[in-house]
């Protein structure tokens, strides 16, 4: 098994944790949680508990892909993103397989309070978030394997993510947090796409069938354009209908970053588009600061 130089025993975990992921369940949370304070129903335990069970799922999806692609020979010596434990040899199979389980266990329990507090929609939320994560690259016909992975995406990370963070502290859906969730899936969908742009080939010689292996690398490009596009249009929605303040458009501010994350993806190929991986996730997390902040200061002061 090869080793760190230098490192911690932990080290290899917290690798295969993808801590630069973890934007991906941190904004929605966020999302949701300033929709609830614009609601006036704010209530910190649940919104805590939502960011552990948010976190938890987002890495033990994160191990299982680790661990699934190895055994699949999708990870190889090719590989041109970020190093995986499982394909390092850093860690076996077994632990990566048990880590990712662990970890779904303690997003369980942060759900079970959840499910207390706000009842057995949230169970049927967080049993088919956990099968999700599980499905995206386990069983004989995986989410991330036959084309369905980005859907997947926006709809757990973005709807059902936004939509169930307020829903535990509000006990209700308001009309906002739609065209919210889907700004805020359509960024982190984005984020997937970055990969799936830069692994074609490797993911086309292992039976993948994402957008750029089917369709070519520019569908993939364009569909990170497309993305971030819809991303700044669903908080114009947002201010159109359920906003009278010009501050939910806050997000706005950063399409020079998306701009030039996307003339990147256009233009760079393989292992340098790992660059833009990292710009990506940042983006996810600032775009989710700043809806945030636009909604709870719109709030305050609904006027123009």
């Amino acid at each position: 098994m090869s080793e760190v130089k230098g490192s911690h025993w932990w080290s290899p975990w917290v690798m295969a944790s993808r801590p630069r992921t973890l934007t991906a369940a941190v904004s929605p949370v966020l999302v949701g949680t300033a929709l609830a304070i614009a609601e006036r129903a704010f209530d910190p335990g649940a919104a805590i508990a939502a960011l552990l069970a948010a976190i938890w799922i987002q890495i033990g999806t994160n191990m299982y892909n680790d661990v699934a692609d190895y055994e699949r020979g999708t990870d190889t010596q090719d590989r041109l993103g970020p190093m995986r434990v499982t394909q390092a040899g850093l860690l076996t199979p077994r632990q990566v397989r048990t880590g990712a389980l662990l970890s779904f266990g303690f997003a369980a329990v942060a759900g079970l309070y959840l499910v207390f507090i706000a009842g057995w929609p949230v169970l049927v939320i967080g049993v088919g978030s956990i099968l999700a994560g599980l499905a995206y690259t386990a069983g004989p016909n995986p989410l991330a394997y036959n084309g369905f992975g980005d859907l997947f995406v926006l709809i757990f990370f973005g709807f059902v993510a936004v939509c169930g963070t307020v829903y535990v502290q509000a006990g209700y859906v308001p009309a906002a947090a739609w065209p919210a969730a889907l700004g805020v899936g359509s960024t982190i969908t984005a984020l997937l796409v970055v990969n799936t742009v830069r692994d074609i080939e490797t993911d086309r010689r292992s039976g993948r069938r994402t957008i750029p292996v089917v369709f070519g690398r520019e569908a993939g490009v364009a569909e990170y354009g497309a993305l971030l596009l819809a991303s700044y249009v669903s908080v114009i929605i947002l201010r159109l209908t359920g906003s009278e303040n010009w501050l939910v458009l806050l997000p706005l501010l950063t399409i020079p970053m998306g701009f030039r994350l996307f003339q990147v993806l256009r233009t760079e190929e393989g292992a340098t588009l790992n660059k833009v991986l990292a710009g990506t996730a940042r983006f996810v997390l600032i775009y989710g600061l700043l809806l945030s902040i636009g909604i709870i200061l719109a709030s305050l002061y609904p006027s123009p």
